[in-house]
C-alpha cells in the first residue's frame, strides 16, 4: 500500500527541482499526477521516467499566472483520474533586490508568479476538492517568508504572503474537509539555488550556516510535501513546515 493510493495529485513547478522530486514521489506512494509546468520538454521526460517506473502522469502547460491554464490543467487532472485530491503549489521565481533596486516590473513578476499563481491554483482547485469530499493543499512557501531577507526584497514578500493566504484558505474551508499547509525550505540544491548561490563559495557560506552543514535536497521537501498530501497528516492544517536545515533556529 502507498502513502497516496487512489489519490490525484497536481504539481504546478513539477517539470524540475523539488516540483519533478515531489512527482514522483507521489506517483511512487501511489498517486496518479498530473504535472503543470512552462517547460514542456522537461515536464514531459518527467512523466516518462514515472511511466517507466510503473506510475501514471500527465503533462499540462501551465503559466501559473494565467486563470485559463490552471482551469485547463484541472480540467486534465478530473478528465484524466476522475477527482482531485491534492494540490500542490510549488511553481516559483526568485529575484535579486534590495528594496532601491526593484522595480516595479520586477516587483509585479515576482507577486503574479509566486502569491498570485498559488491564490488562482487554490481557488480554481478548491471546488473540485469539494466534489471529492475533502483535499489538500500544500503551498511551498520559504524561509524567506518568514524572515526578512538581505538579497530579495520582492521574493520574501511574496513567500510572506503565501504563508498568511496558506492560513486564511485552512480556516476557510477546514469544515469542508479541505486543509491548507505551507512548507518552509531553506538552502535547497536546486536550479533556482544556482540563482540565489552562483559559485561553490557562495554555497559553502550557505551550507555552513544551517545547523545540519549541508543544503537540503529536492527529496528533503519532497517527503514533507508527502506527509502533507497524505492522511497521515489528517489533523494538521494552517501549518507551517520549516525544512530548512536548521537555519530560523538559531
Amino acid at each position: 500500500m502507498g502513502r497516496l493510493d487512489g489519490k490525484v495529485a497536481l504539481i504546478s513547478g513539477g517539470a524540475r527541482g523539488q516540483g519533478a522530486s515531489e512527482a514522483r514521489l507521489f506517483a511512487r506512494e501511489g498517486a496518479k499526477v498530473v504535472i503543470g509546468d512552462i517547460l514542456d520538454e522537461e515536464g514531459a521526460r518527467v512523466v516518462e521516467q514515472i511511466a517507466e517506473a510503473g506510475g501514471e502522469a500527465h503533462f499540462v502547460h501551465l503559466d501559473v499566472t494565467s486563470e485559463r491554464e490552471w482551469q485547463e490543467a484541472i480540467a486534465t487532472a478530473v478528465d484524466a483520474f476522475g477527482k482531485l485530491d491534492i494540490l500542490v503549489n510549488n511553481a516559483g521565481i526568485w529575484r535579486r533586490g534590495q528594496v532601491e533596486d526593484t522595480t516595479d516590473e520586477h516587483w509585479d513578476m515576482v507577486m503574479e508568479v509566486n502569491a498570485k499563481g498559488v491564490f488562482l491554483g487554490t481557488k480554481l482547485a478548491i471546488p473540485e476538492m469539494r466534489k471529492a469530499g475533502g483535499g489538500s493543499i500544500v503551498n511551498i512557501s520559504s524561509t524567506a517568508g518568514l524572515v526578512g531577507s538581505l538579497r530579495s526584497t520582492a521574493y520574501s514578500a511574496s513567500k510572506g504572503a503565501v504563508r498568511l493566504f496558506t492560513k486564511s484558505t485552512a480556516i476557510q474551508y477546514a469544515r469542508e474537509g479541505i486543509r491548507a499547509n505551507s512548507i518552509h525550505p531553506g538552502p535547497i540544491d536546486t536550479a533556482m539555488g544556482d540563482q540565489v548561490w552562483p559559485d561553490a563559495d557562495s554555497r559553502e557560506a550557505s551550507a555552513a550556516r544551517t545547523a545540519l552543514g549541508r543544503m537540503g535536497t529536492p527529496e528533503d521537501i519532497a517527503y514533507g510535501a508527502l506527509y502533507l498530501a497524505s492522511e497521515e497528516s489528517s489533523f494538521v492544517t494552517g501549518s507551517e513546515l520549516v525544512i530548512d536545515g536548521g537555519v530560523t533556529a538559531q
